[in-house]
């Protein structure tokens, strides 16, 4: 790619623009996508920026220092493109992008504005917005050791160390119904494999392996039993219709407690958390003879 410093300021000040805005995006899977407001593709750099996206982009704001630069990128979903069921699906959720300022006459004439990753995204009927964030979002994202009362490992993890493969903390399930309305807001009634315990799969995951939504995975809000079946309710709305019949793999939740550590799953050994951490009203108390010793001793004497 040429320098752009003479040659792009030469066509930036010509009386008629032949630039364009192109953006690749990266997928944390690997997949690498090209979208361009030009009205036909362009090709550089071993990626094809396509034309028909529909995507155009709004002003981007930055400023010195550490502040997160924001901006947003507006398309229309097609299923050649952009679809709804990806969307949904969190396959774009931290996405890189690169914004490129792109001559379309000759594309090695190009300029890269600004690398982002995409933040929130809103969709409706035909379109969606994507939140750009700048790269200054990364320090505002926690990093190291947290003291606190529950764990901080992640279910499964390397630190945690609890085998979600094996037969107890898993199952699958079938759809039978959606669930009234009173127990909760697009849950469904299902029969599960296995009988399990209340809340169980609270916090878990729910993999749809059937269906409109055949690999979506979402986070079980609440699970209760419901007779001989189960009443789940899902926290993210699925980009499809759930229907009776559809199949589904669920894995347990875990509230971070050390009691659900103990009891649950025998792991206290693993546990990350400090149970005996004192609060804020210790924080805040002053001594008394009355109130319990507090000079670093055992709490178990």
């Amino acid at each position: 790619m040429r320098s752009p410093s003479t040659a792009m300021r030469e066509h930036l000040d010509a009386s008629a623009s032949t630039f364009c805005n192109c953006w690749r995006l990266a997928r944390k899977d690997g997949t690498i996508e090209g979208f361009t407001d030009h009205d036909r593709d362009l090709s550089f750099g071993g990626v094809t920026y396509r034309a028909a996206s529909g995507l155009t982009a709004t002003q981007i704001e930055a400023s010195v220092g550490l502040a997160v630069g924001s901006g947003e990128v507006v398309g229309a979903l097609q299923s050649d493109g952009l679809c709804e069921r990806d969307l949904a699906g969190g396959l774009y959720d931290g996405a890189g992008v690169e914004i490129w300022l792109v001559d379309w006459r000759d594309a090695d004439n190009r300029l890269l504005l600004d690398a982002t990753t995409i933040g929130e995204v809103t969709r409706s009927e035909f379109a969606f917005r994507a939140e750009l964030r700048s790269l200054a979002h990364l320090f505002d994202e926690t990093r190291g050791e947290s003291f606190q009362r529950g764990c901080s490992a992640d279910l499964g993890d390397a630190r945690c160390k609890v085998d979600l493969g094996a037969a107890p903390f898993h199952t699958t399930g079938v759809v039978l119904a959606l669930a009234h309305l009173a127990l909760a807001h697009g849950a469904i009634i299902a029969g599960l494999a296995s009988e399990f315990a209340d809340e169980f799969f609270t916090g878990g995951s729910l993999t749809f392996t059937s269906g409109a939504n055949a690999g979506a995975r979402v986070t079980v809000k609440s699970h209760r039993r419901s007779g001989e079946n189960a009443g789940i309710a899902l926290w993210s709305q699925l980009a499809g219709p759930v229907a009776s019949g559809d199949t589904f793999a669920i894995v347990a939740g875990c509230d971070k407690s050390a009691a659900s550590c103990e009891r649950k799953f025998s792991n206290i050994v693993n546990f990350r958390g400090f149970p005996h951490m004192p609060g804020n009203d210790v924080v805040m108390s002053y001594p008394s003879s009355l109130a319990p010793s507090m000079d670093g001793g055992s709490f178990f004497e």
